[in-house]
């Protein structure tokens, strides 16, 4: 126990952290000291008892990645240079007190398990953690009386973090939005950073000081298409209209996902009404996914390679999909780009159906560009978990305009096919 007595100021919106709770998280916008007073209370209850803490992220590829620094520079603010000893990797106290730093994307079943002693496990920016991430953590800390402690600023309302402990919080949480004007120590620099930001962008304001979530990621191809798909209510309840002909637009993958848009065309609107993704099935299972819908079925539209022969069998997935009595139309090969801007002329003449098109939502307010590591600019789609569904979505606004509910109409694109790779 440190003998001497510290005088440490803290805000009073972070008190909770001295009261025993299994869940403590704090969330909201910059400026708010959430970082700065989770590391001085940590630092405090260390100091007084022994405290094996793990300070993680989704992502740390070295130390400079972690909270090693912040809790270093708290250390010193505080006067505790004589009682913690500060270590390359670790931060130890002379009590037995422990710091330690590891990400968690990169931990396997096996290694994870030697966080199950932690007393307090703090994990820091957790906007970013998985669902993965989360279910092989929380039962891993697992010691009588052990705390989680999430500090994070909310990027989407569907991040896994957000859903789990703030939309839907779990027992025994304390959960607080904390925001700039909740800091009594809210530094003038930062408060004329975030009065230029109010003047000039309202929408990036929200997000950022008053730690609103956002509706797409920043820096989404559909970002402003898919936003206002939100705001005008092009995202709700589509019930199936049995007088329409249901046609699919599909992505094929086997270890990378099989993605299926289900859509209806009314007049100029289309409806798409549900949603499939999977990985390593047949494509016999996803016929008799399609066949338990009993639907009145149109088209299957499938991209170049669905003429494409396997190896193996010598039959295509257009062949397999004839076989079992499904009309088929290939989607004509065009530039990634030509397809990009078709999704965003189609987004705002599409309605989704809110629950079953919840993955495919995702898919493209997620959908991004790489960065080339040269210029640092923009580069072509970044291809990840999402890339499958906005992948989907480009063939669908490719042959969208030609639905339709007649059943012997084949849609043929009117610009000539290019020889770019999707």
């Amino acid at each position: 126990m440190l003998q001497q007595k510290v005088k440490v100021e803290f805000p009073e919106c972070l008190y909770f952290l001295f009261k025993p709770t299994r869940y403590k998280v704090a969330y909201g916008g910059r400026g708010s000291g959430k970082s700065w007073g989770f590391a001085r209370a940590l630092l405090v209850q260390a100091s007084e008892r022994p405290l094996r803490v793990l300070c993680t992220r989704e992502v740390q590829k070295s130390i400079k990645d972690s909270v090693h620094r912040l809790l270093c520079d708290q250390i010193a603010a505080m006067g505790l240079g004589n009682f913690f000893e500060i270590l390359e990797t670790e931060i130890r106290g002379k009590n037995g007190s422990s710091f330690n730093f590891s990400g968690l994307s990169n931990q396997t079943s096996e290694s994870i398990k030697s966080f199950e002693g932690v007393d307090v496990c703090w994990c820091e920016e957790a906007q970013s953690i998985s669902k993965k991430s989360w279910d092989t953590l929380i039962p891993t800390i697992r010691k009588a009386d052990s705390e989680i402690w999430i500090s994070f600023n909310p990027g989407m309302d569907t991040d896994e973090t957000y859903l789990r402990f703030v939309a839907s919080p779990p027992p025994d949480a304390e959960v607080h939005q904390i925001n700039y004007h909740d800091n009594p120590w809210f530094p003038d620099v930062l408060e004329k950073e975030r009065l230029h930001c109010k003047m000039t962008n309202a929408e990036d304001y929200k997000q950022i000081w008053d730690g609103k979530c956002r509706t797409t990621i920043d820096g989404a191809i559909y970002a402003d298409e898919f936003g206002e798909a939100v705001r005008t209510g092009r995202i709700t309840n589509v019930p199936y209209d049995p007088k329409l002909k249901v046609h699919t637009v599909w992505d094929l993958g086997w270890n990378d996902s099989m993605t299926i848009i289900l859509a209806q065309k009314a007049w100029a609107e289309v409806r798409i009404i549900d949603y499939i993704e999977e990985s390593h099935k047949t494509l016999d299972w996803y016929v008799t996914e399609l066949q338990k819908r009993r639907f009145n079925w149109g088209r299957d539209y499938l991209p170049h390679d669905g003429e494409h022969k396997d190896f193996k069998t010598g039959r295509t997935a257009a062949d397999i999909l004839r076989a079992f009595g499904r009309k088929v139309s290939i989607v004509p090969k065009l530039p990634i780009e030509t397809g990009i801007k078709a999704a965003r002329m189609a987004i705002p003449m599409t309605v989704f159906d809110k629950e079953k098109t919840s993955r495919l939502q995702e898919c493209l307010k997620r959908y991004r560009r790489a960065i080339n590591k040269t210029t640092n600019e923009p580069d072509a789609p970044l291809h990840d978990e999402f890339s499958h569904g906005a992948d989907c979505f480009r063939y669908f606004s490719i042959v969208a305009d030609g639905f339709s509910n007649d059943d012997d109409a084949v849609f043929l694109y009117s610009t000539p096919a290019q020889t770019e790779d999707y």
